[in-house]
């Protein structure tokens, strides 16, 4: 029996859910700058995750809210 898969509308996720929607989201566009994303399980000096570049030098920790913000981690 075939699947449909079926759009979410963003406003009817439950915070939780639009928290991991924004982390998948932000994922892809670093994954398109060399970059692989670690979700934290907690927050870590105000980052929700942690991505590390392929040059294995750069880290950023990113923390999810409304809008975009990014700072270097010192690792």
């Amino acid at each position: 029996m075939p699947h449909s898969l079926q759009r979410v509308r963003y406003e009817d996720l439950s915070s939780r859910q639009q928290e991991s929607h924004n982390f998948q989201k932000a994922s892809a566009v670093l994954a398109d700058y060399g970059f692989t994303t670690i979700r934290l399980t907690d927050d870590w000096r105000g980052a929700d995750f942690i991505a590390q570049h392929i040059d294995g030098t750069t880290f950023l920790k990113v923390q999810l809210k409304g809008r975009a913000k990014i700072g270097r981690a010192h690792v």
